[in-house]
């Protein structure tokens, strides 16, 4: 006869069950693993599926795993009683002491055998208690207040190794806060209470997420790492455990924490854990922290690495990026900046399409640890905090730390996002707060708490000429070189990229000196330097007011890229500068060589303009404007002349809304009626004298071969490699 039972939602109400109605399931925390919200029931079937731990079933499963009868789920005529109101489990100390003192002596011997001394048994209140309808091992979890918050369930060993909550649904805590308080050099991190608690046993400082091996929290990897000098990692021999001891050891590998994975051997078996090894295997103490300990990330070897000079380096990018020397030095700087405290770098790379602005960086950004690069499309404010944002309760709001981090925006970002950018960018503070609106489930607006921590090193790439004055000031302001021998080799790699891909990765990987440089990343990271000192800041004051006779408010934001670029230069061979602890001391030839980079560039940064336009100023509009025998350019000669010199159109609206008004916004030239046609306006270049200027340069180049010698840097500047 076939078995009627009541309907799903109608037991669950009877067993007090929360859950939500989502079209035809109901969703609930798991009665099995106790993962909030990953429960799920077909209202028809009754069949229930979990999305976490996997566990599946219908109404009489469930009913057995409650404690319940095939009577309590029947359908009968008899009237059931009125469904259970559902109220807010709660526990408190009194039911912590009730279920301690009704602890069997057979499951306390079951606890001893487990690596748990009847001491800390009694200190932590280990119990036996009734929940969901069938008797429990009780674990008392207190929140970081002190607080009894919930019960850790661990099934009767003798019916199965089943662990929840209760209440269900219960945020994940540490277990123990209180450890935090020791006053101890190093702890473990381990996955499950008992595990802990056999540690502990051991005389080892242990904590556990109640939750899983996946669950720990950025938030608590940064209290460990600022209490304890050595963090160890020990999660069960499984895959999961595998994957959350490397979750964790990312979450704490920018701390100034030393960070060991411990790996249980083989011999425990799949699924194992620090307990089977203390217990089954009798593992020794000392073979746990030395034999079976990996330092992580694994060291690297620096006595390999030599001074690494500017040329050499230019030489190794080059391999991908053809030409664009100076641009991709800067590039370069900007995003090993990123490993700095607060000196990061932040450029811009502003030209028409086709011409490579993102390819350099994002090329560069290969050489890089996958981890620490960041690269966005186009993104709108809402969306970039929640996809790298954290929740932390703590501060009720959105946590997005981009410390050590590089961000390459691969167009032109929300107006609104580089707005709530603009503070870090300027680096302000080290942790700014904002906040957003976002639609709410009924929805309306309501208001979120963002906090943004740590400066990354930020690359912007977009096609739009025109530009903020707010951005100029905040941004290394680059353009990629578009002459045809660069357009020629860039052609000639991407034919061999494309014909044979995997002998164009092969050599490419396996290159001598890319391999050095990759490594050579890897163990600045691992350097953490905290501090670069500047040895001689006399010599800055020297070069700096040398160059620039009249001061001007941006003359404050050039000396901070300048520095940083000294900085970052001190970085690439922080081996062979003076250092004491996390703290390197630069030499003149840091700053040296920052301010050959920054005389390539300062020209068109002084003017607020991206290299690109400042080039067609002086290679289209002064030669035109020279050669003319009246007054002004139109746009049409202007876009002529461009066709001529660099063999490709100008699209007017481009000339007529973006260039001219930044030359124009720079001081460079004026917009004046000509005088024989009032309704036409014509372009002059200010200053008069420029026009002598360009003559007699065109009369230099012309009689002089040794320019043909010189290495072309982004911007139309020319410089000799010995400079490098």
């Amino acid at each position: 006869m076939e078995l009627k039972t009541i309907s799903i939602k109608d037991y669950l109400d009877s067993k007090g069950i929360e859950y939500k109605v989502a079209g035809e399931e109901l969703i609930t925390d798991c009665l099995f693993c106790g993962k909030p919200k990953h429960l799920y029931f077909n209202i028809e079937t009754g069949q229930y599926d979990c999305k976490v731990c996997g566990e599946q079933g219908n109404i009489v499963t469930l009913s057995k795993h409650l404690g319940d009868k095939i009577s309590d789920i029947a359908q009968g005529d008899k009237k059931r009683p009125a469904p259970k109101k559902r109220t807010k489990k709660q526990i408190n100390e009194f039911s912590v002491n009730s279920c301690h003192q009704a602890l069997p002596s057979n499951i306390r011997a079951y606890l001893v055998a487990r690596g748990v001394s009847n001491e800390l048994i009694d200190e932590y209140k280990l119990g036996w208690g009734k929940f969901y309808g069938q008797q429990w091992i009780t674990i008392p979890i207190k929140d970081s207040d002190g607080n009894y918050t919930f019960f850790k369930l661990r099934q009767d060993p003798t019916q199965g190794n089943d662990k929840i909550t209760y209440p269900n649904g219960i945020e994940a805590q540490i277990y123990d806060w209180t450890e935090l308080n020791n006053d101890q050099e190093s702890i473990m991190i381990c996955e499950g209470e008992l595990d802990r608690l056999a540690l502990l046993s051991k005389g080892i400082p242990a904590i556990t997420s109640t939750h899983g091996a996946m669950t720990f929290k950025q938030e608590w990897a940064d209290k460990v790492s600022k209490k304890y000098k050595k963090v160890y990692i020990c999660l069960d021999n499984d895959e999961t455990g595998k994957k959350g001891s490397m979750k964790i050891a990312k979450m704490l590998e920018n701390s100034d924490c030393e960070v060991f994975i411990v790996s249980l051997p083989d011999e425990i078996g799949p699924g194992g854990d620090i307990t089977d090894y203390l217990t089954k295997l009798n593992g020794n103490i000392d073979d746990l922290f030395y034999k079976y300990t990996k330092e992580y990330p694994d060291r690297i070897d620096c006595s390999q690495f030599d001074i690494l000079s500017s040329q050499t380096l230019i030489e190794i990018l080059g391999l991908t990026i053809k030409k664009d020397e100076t641009n991709k030095l800067i590039a370069f700087l900007c995003e090993l900046s990123a490993y700095t405290e607060s000196s990061q770098l932040n450029i811009s790379f502003n030209a028409p399409s086709s011409t490579g602005k993102s390819y350099i960086p994002t090329e560069i950004a290969q050489l890089f640890p996958s981890e620490d690069v960041l690269e966005i499309g186009y993104c709108s404010p809402t969306a970039f905090f929640h996809d790298s944002g954290e929740f932390n309760k703590e501060i009720n709001g959105y946590l997005v730390d981009l410390s050590r981090k590089i961000m390459i925006f691969l167009d032109q970002p929300h107006t609104l996002l580089l707005q709530h950018l603009r503070p870090l960018l300027s680096h302000d503070k080290k942790e700014i707060s904002i906040k957003i609106t976002d639609k709410s489930k009924k929805g309306g607006l309501k208001t979120k708490n963002i906090f943004l921590r740590g400066f990354p090193a930020v690359v912007f790439c977009t096609a739009g000429l025109k530009i903020d004055e707010q951005e100029t000031t905040r941004f290394l302001l680059l353009s990629p070189e578009t002459n045809s021998e660069k357009v020629r080799e860039a052609i000639n790699q991407k034919i061999k990229k494309e014909t044979n891909g995997e002998l164009y990765r092969t050599t490419l990987e396996n290159d001598p000196g890319r391999k050095m440089l990759k490594e050579r990343i890897k163990a600045i990271k691992q350097a953490k330097i905290r501090e670069i000192k500047i040895g001689s800041p006399e010599k800055i004051r020297e070069a700096f007011f040398t160059e620039n006779k009249i001061l001007k408010p941006r003359n404050q934001r050039d000396i901070g890229r300048i520095i940083s670029l000294i900085k970052a230069f001190a970085l690439l061979n922080l081996w062979f500068r003076e250092k004491t602890g996390s703290t390197i001391t630069t030499n003149e030839d840091d700053i040296k060589q920052a301010f050959i980079v920054w005389d390539s560039i300062s020209e068109s940064q002084e003017l607020n303009l991206p290299p690109f336009i400042y080039q067609i100023y002086k290679e289209i509009i002064l030669p035109a404007w020279a050669n003319k025998s009246y007054h002004g350019l139109s746009r049409k000669e202007i876009s002529k002349e461009h066709l001529r010199v660099y063999g490709r159109i100008l699209a007017d609206w481009v000339l007529r809304q973006q260039i001219i008004p930044m030359l124009e916004n720079s001081g460079l030239i004026s917009q004046e009626p000509d005088l024989n046609d009032k309704r036409r306006i014509l372009i002059c270049p200010i200053d008069n004298s420029n026009k002598n200027e360009v003559e007699t340069e065109k009369n230099i180049e012309s009689s002089n071969d040794e320019t043909e010698n010189n290495s072309e840097l982004g911007g139309g500047v020319k410089i000799t490699e010995t400079m490098f």
